[in-house]
Order: C-alpha cells, then structure tokens, then sequence
C-alpha cells in the first residue's frame, strides 16, 4: 500500500487566518495559521448495486454466455434454463384442446338438431336447454385450456435469465449443464458505479463533516480528490461508517483498498517560509527584525506546510505571534 509509513495524522493545506504581510522586503511577519488534521485509513472500494441474477423456473443450465469480470446492459440475456416437462405439457394442452374442440363441434351439430326437432313439435325445450348448457360448459373447458397452455408458453420464455442491472459480471456460481432451482444464483452482478467506503475510529465521529475534501492515493501513486459524501449514524466495532465519492474512480476492482486522507480537525500553527530557515552544525536558526536590531534565535522545524504557494515549514518552539522574519 503506497505511503503505508506515513505518520496517522498528517497536515494539509494551511489557510491564513490572517494575511501574512511584509512591512518592509525581506520581512516576514509571524501570524498563526490554520490547517487541517487528517486521518490515514485505508477504504475499500465497494459498488452501489450489487444483484444476482436467478431463474424464475427450475431446469438445466443449457446456455451461460457470461463469465466474471464480462460486462452486461440491464435486460441482455446472459443465460438460459428449459425444463423438458414444459414442452410435454405444452403438447399435452394442445391435444385438449383439439379434443375439446371436437367434442364442440359434435354437442354443435346435436344443438342444432335439438332446435330442429322443437320447431316441429318432436322435441322439447328441455332437450334444448341441456345441449346448450352442454355446450357451454365445453366452451369454457377450451377456455381454460388455453389460458393454460399460454402459462405454460409463459413459463417457457421464463427459461431466459435477464441482467438485472447495467454492470460487471461478479461471480457466476454455476456451470453450463448443471441442474438449477427456481430463485438460484446464476450471476451476481455489479453496478450502479463505485464509492469508497471508510471506517474510522468512533473517536473521530464528531469531526468528520459530509461535503469535506479527501485525497485517495492508488496504487499507483496517483492521487485523486474525493467528497465525503455520507456518514452512517450507528457506529459498529468502534467505527464509523462514511462513504466517499469521486466523479471517476477509474478502474478498480470491487473490494480493493486505498488509502484515504480523512479531515478529522483543525488546529493552528506558527510557520515561515523555508528559505528563512538556516542549519548550523545541525541546529536550524532564523534571524528576526527587532528594534535593537537583527538577532539569532534557534527554533525547532515541524512538518513542510504550503504558504500561499510557496514552501514553508512549521515552527514548533522559537516563534511567538507578531515576531519579524528576516528572509535572505
């Protein structure tokens, strides 16, 4: 993991509170500075949606036209499942169905001769009253056969196992040939885009801000500035949860770390630039502007900070607010 020796805390951009000014050239006059604390923790790389793929029916696995890592569109049909007891059935309901088509057509022909007959007075109403009803009773017979030779036709093209999302092909749990389940897993697909998710100590939880800078650092050595985008209320394991997002992640994989710099404060601080500091024999020196006239002090460097644009170091002992730098 790249800059894994870095200290926990490090400093970022320094923001003037208040304008370092010059009285005359060459002079540098200490006011304190504000910069911002940040927490080194590794993220991990994580998809908004992650949705398997799965079969309405059960059946063999006899097309699998995804492996992982492919890349899907929401709808493109990646798999297919025939179970062979549908077309059976499927042909077992046409036959019915002609069956009964036949034996409509016959209680037909007797209606009609049933009709014949009462108009000339050789037969009844009541012979009449029950072929009709015979009849529609094998017309709502067909009915239902054909609604459900249509569930079966329905249930066939159900075989076909769809994308759920636009996306990458995680995971395909299954061979071709193999035996499925109605609901089971074919393909875990991932989508939806990538975000950081983060995991800080609970201590941090009160100064972390949604909408804050933070740099990533990938592998290869290439930073990229994100948003902390949301901050989870429940704090699990002594953590809390945030998630980052940045307008083009590039291409990782699902579940790599990166390192993230995560503002947690502020605090202030006295600096000058480093071209006003002087080493000795190991002992760093700067010279001030006093009435009396210049003079030496020794002081103690901290961490490099940016002045506006130029180099600058941090002062930790030496220094006090309002002393004049003199800069060679």
């Amino acid at each position: 993991m790249p800059r894994a020796n870095r200290p926990p805390f490090r400093l970022g951009l320094a923001i003037l509170l208040v304008a370092a000014s010059s009285a005359t050239a060459g002079e540098f006059e200490i006011q304190p500075l504000r910069v911002i604390e940040t927490k080194a923790v590794v993220g991990r790389v994580e998809t908004r949606d992650v949705v398997p793929a799965r079969p309405r029916i059960g059946g063999t696995l006899v097309r699998l036209e995804v492996t992982e890592g492919d890349a899907v569109r929401e709808g493109q049909s990646i798999a297919t499942v025939i179970d062979d007891k549908l077309a059976l059935q499927f042909r077992a309901a046409e036959a019915r169905i002609r069956a009964l088509a036949s034996e409509e057509g016959n209680v037909q022909a007797e209606l009609d001769r049933a009709r014949t007959l009462l108009e000339r007075g050789a037969g009844t109403q009541q012979r009449v009253d029950q072929v009709r009803t015979q009849l529609a009773v094998i017309r709502n017979q067909i009915a239902a056969a054909e609604a459900e030779k249509a569930v079966i036709g329905q249930q066939s093209e159900e075989g076909a196992v769809l994308a759920p999302i636009s996306g990458r092909v995680l995971k395909v749990p299954v061979t071709r040939g193999a035996v499925v389940m109605p609901g089971e897993q074919i393909a875990l697909v991932a989508g939806g885009g990538f975000f950081m998710r983060l995991a800080l100590p609970e201590r941090h939880a009160g100064q972390l801000k949604a909408g804050a800078a933070v740099p990533l650092h990938a592998e290869n050595g290439e930073t990229r500035t994100g948003r902390l985008a949301k901050i989870y209320p429940q704090i699990e394991n002594g953590r809390v949860i945030a998630d980052v997002e940045i307008a083009s992640l590039g291409d990782f994989f699902v579940g790599a770390r990166v390192l993230a710099e995560v503002p947690v404060g502020e605090r202030r601080v006295l600096a000058v630039p480093r071209a006003a500091v002087r080493t000795e024999s190991g002992i760093d020196f700067l010279t001030l502007a006093t009435p009396a006239g210049p003079r030496e002090v020794t002081v103690i460097l901290g961490r490099p900070l940016d002045l506006a644009g130029a180099s600058g170091v941090e002062i930790l002992s030496g220094l006090r607010p309002g002393d004049r730098v003199v800069i060679p």
